[in-house]
């Protein structure tokens, strides 16, 4: 386990990537998210391994990803933000009705993180679809509450942000972050 990296995970169009940046502005180092990058990537050459299309490439390229994240955080020596992790891929599967391989569930029980995971619930104040995130608001709350049961599963304690400004997320996750 390593204990100064602190997913952030929820839904989409939670805020989880605002909140992110703005720590790292802060001076936090952070992981960006899988998600966004595959699809720019998979757009670009023509690819198919996107979630509108092949959804198990897809988990397998957030797997691969989430992985070298995870081993690139594990350097630092101060806390590391992370937007999204390993569970993810596993509660993505889950989420699309798909089976989760062994290999991916035995890389969410490998390689752990700060039992304090940041969870973002579904806001409807701040969602939003874009060329990325075509998800709508349904599937949003049901990635939420998946993303949370999945983590829960592996052990960690889920702490619920506030709906509340950049500025008081920011204050309430620095304050747990000071508390661990």
């Amino acid at each position: 386990m390593c204990d100064h990296m602190f997913v952030v995970t929820g839904g989409p169009g939670s805020g989880k990537s605002t909140l992110i940046d703005a720590l790292h502005d802060r001076g936090f180092a952070s992981m960006p998210e899988a998600g966004r990058a595959i699809i720019r990537d998979q757009v670009q050459i023509g690819g198919t391994a996107l979630p509108w299309a092949d959804k198990a490439t897809f988990a397998e390229l957030m797997l691969g990803w989430e992985l070298r994240s995870w081993h690139e955080a594990a350097a630092f020596e101060k806390p590391v933000l992370m937007d999204r992790g390993v569970p993810d891929v596993v509660g993505y599967l889950t989420l699309c009705g798909l089976r989760v391989p062994i290999h991916v569930e035995a890389a969410a029980e490998t390689y752990r993180y700060n039992r304090t995971v940041f969870i973002a619930p579904y806001w409807e104040a701040i969602f939003g679809q874009d060329a990325e995130r075509r998800q709508d608001q349904e599937e949003a709350e049901a990635t939420g509450r998946v993303m949370a049961d999945t983590y829960a599963r592996f052990g960690y304690q889920l702490v619920e942000l506030p709906k509340a400004s950049v500025e008081e997320r920011v204050a309430f996750v620095m304050d747990h972050l000071k508390a661990e």
